[in-house]
Order: C-alpha cells, then sequence, then structure tokens
C-alpha cells in the first residue's frame, strides 16, 4: 500500500520559517521540533530567501512573474541558439529533396529535437515517423554506397581530382557511375580539390637578348609527334631551398619528351632537358622548339642547339602564359598531385 504524501497550508509553512529564524537559522532543530523531513524544511527555507515560498514576508509574487518570465525566455534562447547552429550545420540540405531530409533528421536526432528539425526543413514530424518505419529506400542505399567510393577514390586520387577525371578513375576500376552522381556526391560532401600556390618567378625578360617570333599563335594541334614541343622551367619547394625543373613537351603525344632537375635556374637546365629530348626523339629539322622569353632560353648556348640541329625557335609574346598554355597545365596537374601534398625536406626526397 502506497504511502499518503502529506500537504502542507501555505500558513504552516509560513510559521514554520519564522520558527527557523528565532532558532537563529538552525534547519535541523525546527524540523524535530515540527516533527517534519529536514529536507522539506530546507527546501522551504530555500524558496522564502528566494521570495518564492508564499505567506512569508520574503514574497513577491511580482518576482514570482518575474522568475517565470526569465524562464520562458532562456527557454527561447536556447531555442533560437539551436536553430542557428542547425543552420550552420544542415543549411545545404534544405534545398534537397525530402528523403534527403529525413536522412539528415535521423543522422542528426539526438543532436537537435525532432519538432526542431521538422519546422526548420518544413517537414511534417508524422510523415517522418512513417519514412523511419519504411526503411532505407533501395535508391539510398545504392546513393550511401556510391559516396563510399567516391570518397575512398576521392583519398586515393590525394584529393586532386575534378568530378569528370574522378568519374573516369573510377569507371576504370569497373565502376559505373555518371559524372552528374560524382559532382552531386563531391557537392553534397564537401569533396573539394586541394590547391596551393607558392610563388616563385621562373621567367626573367629583362634583358637585351635576341628573341625568336610567335610561331605557334596558340595553335597547339599538331598532326605527328616530333613537329612542335613546348619547354618551360618550374619550381619546387623543399626544406632545403628551392628546386627546378626544366621539361619539354610534345604537342602532338603530349608527353614529356626530356627533362632535367637542378638547385639553379641556369642555362645548362633547359640545355640539359632539350638535349635529352633529342636524344629520346631523334626528331628532323622542321620542329618547332616553343617557349617562354626567358634569358636561358635566350642564351647563345641554348640557340646554339636549335641551329646545330635545324630546328626551328618560338616564343611566348611577352608576359602571355596563354602562348604556352599546353606546358602551363601539365605544370598545374603535377604540381597538383605531385607537390603540393607533400613536404619535401630535400632536393633529392622531391
Amino acid at each position: 500500500m502506497s504511502k499518503k504524501h502529506k500537504t502542507y497550508t501555505t500558513e504552516f509553512k509560513a510559521e514554520a520559517i519564522k520558527l527557523i529564524e528565532a532558532n537563529q537559522g538552525n534547519v535541523s532543530e525546527t524540523a524535530r521540533q515540527l516533527s517534519i523531513s529536514m529536507q522539506t524544511l530546507s527546501n522551504w527555507n530555500t524558496k522564502a530567501k528566494a521570495g518564492t515560498l508564499a505567506g512569508t514576508k520574503q514574497y513577491s509574487p511580482d518576482l514570482n512573474a518575474l522568475l517565470e518570465e526569465n524562464k520562458k525566455l532562456k527557454q527561447q534562447l536556447k531555442i533560437a541558439e539551436m536553430e542557428r547552429e542547425f543552420f550552420k550545420k544542415g543549411s545545404s540540405v534544405l534545398c534537397q529533396r525530402k528523403s534527403v531530409r529525413y536522412a539528415y533528421m535521423k543522422q542528426k536526432r539526438y543532436s537537435f529535437p525532432i519538432t526542431l528539425m521538422a519546422r526548420l526543413l518544413h517537414v511534417s514530424v508524422s510523415c517522418f515517423y512513417d519514412w523511419l518505419k519504411r526503411g532505407v529506400s533501395k535508391r539510398t542505399i545504392q546513393r550511401n554506397q556510391q559516396t563510399i567510393l567516391v570518397k575512398i577514390a576521392h583519398e586515393e586520387t590525394r584529393q586532386s581530382y575534378g568530378y569528370i577525371r574522378l568519374t573516369k578513375y573510377l569507371q576504370a576500376q569497373g565502376i559505373k557511375m555518371s559524372m552528374y552522381a560524382v559532382r552531386q556526391i563531391k557537392a553534397l560532401n564537401h569533396l573539394y580539390c586541394k590547391r596551393h600556390k607558392r610563388f616563385k618567378r621562373t621567367t626573367n625578360s629583362d634583358h637585351n637578348r635576341a628573341i625568336y617570333e610567335n610561331l605557334l599563335e596558340q595553335q597547339f594541334s599538331m598532326t605527328r609527334p616530333n613537329q612542335a614541343w613546348s619547354s618551360d622551367i618550374t619550381y619546387i619547394w623543399t626544406v632545403e631551398g628551392w628546386l627546378y625543373l626544366a621539361a619539354v613537351k610534345d604537342l602532338y603525344t603530349k608527353q614529356v619528351v626530356g627533362y632535367s632537375l637542378n638547385e639553379r635556374m641556369t642555362t645548362q637546365l633547359v640545355c640539359n632537358a632539350l638535349n635529352m629530348a633529342i636524344h629520346n626523339q631523334k626528331p628532323t629539322k622542321e620542329l618547332i622548339v616553343h617557349s617562354d622569353r626567358g634569358s636561358q632560353y635566350c642564351s647563345h648556348e641554348y640557340r646554339n642547339i636549335l641551329e646545330q640541329y635545324g630546328f626551328q625557335g618560338s616564343m611566348s609574346k611577352r608576359g602571355d602564359c596563354y602562348d604556352n598554355a599546353p606546358i602551363e597545365s601539365f605544370w598545374g596537374i603535377l604540381k597538383n598531385e605531385l607537390v603540393h601534398h607533400y613536404n619535401y625536406q630535400t632536393r633529392e626526397e622531391a
């Protein structure tokens, strides 16, 4: 049989508080005198001091109302903070189809109240629970599997492939997925390509040496190998210092046919790259060798090699990087995939 809870009148509580004061604040002695629980009397005393116990001299109905209003304002502030936090994390979901919003609610249901999320995402609570009962659709399972595959591929390619190249990478592994799906998954999961640029000037056009005319005029489509080459210098940062790379690219095969590395950006650097390309390809005299107007490419040593083999020299217009776009594009890919994601300690390591 359950024990009945004893109730006390407002007048009794007020008299009990007066008795505590008469006992110089001794709650335990007062509780013994009144034969009531010390915990109960302590609670009354606390409320009396706060001015919230009716019948006591400290009691203030206005203060009580103010406390209630303060409590409501705190609740409203808490809700506003949750709304702000929710939108900070889930604003991109708002424009997605309902199944995506339901899935997001399920994911965040232990962090935010269901009713709050439903209101902010413009869905009903009952529809959300109906969706939960139905279980995960085949389409959702497929998309989840695709998302995992895209994330893995994104890491395997060092976070450097856009959605087009990433799609081709997946297809090469026998995974059927459209470019649209890959692009959407990358966007929804914030899978962005890492890009970084540490600038180092490699072209010094401030010289009085002879230059060649631009024979290509940004016409980079060739009909056969060794018809035209594009050459340039780039840089790689290491903890030990800068490392310079000169390369020669065939505009028909799109392959690098010669290169050279050195800790200094010298004439010998570009000459070595050109000599390697000549040794590897053995081109005919009709070959066009294009470069920028850097002092290394205008040097007597470099020009002598061109004249020795009967090649035609060609140079970009001053300050126009598009005139040498094919190899500039190659530098971008090289650095994004093999340079910017690494912190090389030495030149040899790079």
